[in-house]
């Protein structure tokens, strides 16, 4: 199958959570799939799945249920994207993502109805719904305050032990840090370098050793998120069968080796599925045939390649994916010039405090879907019935604050994908 001359089901226009998600549940359900996309907010991920931590985000409270939470959010903020979704959709989506992910060696753990406090890469402590089973050990340790040491490394930024120890030490006593030369390194240290240098048992002998006289009198061991790429649990199995401890990861700041697991799970589970991936090339523009096929130009200057398909699904993101682009007289869309709802002056674009609790206005902005996620136009009536959004790229939420950010890329990308099948377009 030459892959710029066939016609696709779908073009998932994207490569974040939300790029990814429809992917595969549109190739779960048997359309062909391309997918284009350069970086998207995955590679810079925690690896944690946010469902709705925050609401309201003025005020900063906290939820322990997130279906409370969305429960909420749903009665106060009518156009919030899951308004238009129902709780159900939501954990069916959200099963059907970590299934694939436990499938391809990412397993995720988390209770049914109540978030999990977790160690964020900062040192404080975050609510989540699905956390790596790597992590899960941390969670266990943070909530008894069980002794446990946090072990760092010479060289390597975006990650500091004594940090964490300061950030958690009046209410837990037991925790300590130690910073250890890494295996076979000098200088300064890379996270994915470390994750494939822990890839060998005999270097994961060395650590255990190095560690051992630290970990005396303690339960469990705490290490940056550099324990393996393709099968971390392996990592983490080896080194607590080496040490006779529980051992966990808290993740890095960005770009952490979380981010570069779930793009590499879904390059593995992705292929076998029947995508064809048109890796880190952006979509420059689209047209739309009077018969609907929508033609893409992909690629970059000099390099531009033309690609069909039937139906497609928006999830470019928002600024930093450039799904939305911020221009001096206000935000457009730059593929299929959709409107974007927005404050109506850049003067109220931001707080007179950037970072502010509240957030600011911009972060609300995005595009407006109708109940099947097609984009409306000004005049409120979908531009196209073959054209559907997901993820950060809708309107009328601020998934950082709110820590939904997972759940709502996930969340719209299997409606969408329903709708579309539900629409009856594919080929």
């Amino acid at each position: 199958m030459k892959r710029y001359e066939t016609v696709y089901d779908v073009m998932v226009i994207g490569a974040g959570f939300a790029g990814m998600a429809a992917t595969l549940f549109a190739a779960e359900r048997g359309l062909s799939v391309a997918q284009a996309g350069a970086t998207g907010g995955i590679d810079f991920s925690t690896g944690f799945l946010d469902l709705m931590a925050v609401h309201p985000v003025a005020e900063g409270r906290y939820w322990d249920s997130p279906w409370d939470a969305v429960d909420a959010v749903i009665r106060d903020v009518p156009g919030h994207p899951y308004a238009r979704l129902g709780k159900e959709c939501i954990r069916t989506a959200l099963d059907d993502f970590t299934t694939f992910l436990a499938s391809q060696k990412l397993e995720y753990l988390g209770h049914a109805d109540r978030n999990t406090p977790v160690f964020s890469p900062a040192g404080t402590v975050k609510r989540t719904f699905r956390v790596p089973r790597t992590a899960w050990k941390g969670t266990e340790a943070l909530r008894d305050k069980a002794p446990t040491i946090i072990v760092d490394f010479h060289g390597l930024k975006g990650f500091s032990g004594p940090q964490i120890v300061e950030m958690q030490k009046q209410q837990w006593p037991d925790l300590k840090t130690a910073r250890l030369a890494f295996p076979g390194s000098i200088g300064e240290l890379y996270p994915e370098h470390m994750a494939w240098t822990l890839s060998a048992p005999e270097r994961c002998a060395e650590l255990a050793k190095a560690v051992a006289e630290h970990a005396r009198n303690v339960e469990y061991i705490g290490f940056p998120a550099v324990l393996g790429l393709n099968d971390p649990v392996r990592t983490v199995s080896l080194l607590e069968e080496l040490t006779g401890r529980h051992v966990f990861e808290i993740p890095t700041l960005p770009p952490s080796i979380t981010g570069p697991r779930l793009r590499a799970t879904f390059d593995r589970g992705l292929a076998p599925r029947g995508v064809c991936t048109f890796s880190q090339k952006m979509v420059l523009n689209a047209r739309r045939a009077d018969d609907g096929l929508f033609s893409f130009q992909i690629g970059a200057a000099g390099d531009v390649r033309t690609v069909r398909a039937r139906n497609a699904i928006l999830a470019s993101g928002r600024f930093f994916g450039k799904g939305l682009l911020a221009h001096r007289d206000g935000v457009i869309e730059p593929i299929f010039n959709i409107p974007v709802t927005q404050p109506s002056s850049r003067t109220q674009w931001h707080t007179e405090r950037f970072f502010a609790r509240q957030g600011n206005a911009l972060n609300l902005s995005g595009i407006e879907v109708d109940d099947r996620q097609r984009p409306l136009g000004t005049n409120g009536a979908v531009l196209h019935d073959n054209l559907f959004a997901a993820g950060a790229i809708l309107a009328h939420h601020d998934w950082m604050r709110m820590k939904c950010g997972a759940g709502i890329a996930i969340a719209t990308a299997y409606h969408a994908v329903r709708s579309m099948i539900d629409s009856g377009s594919k080929g």
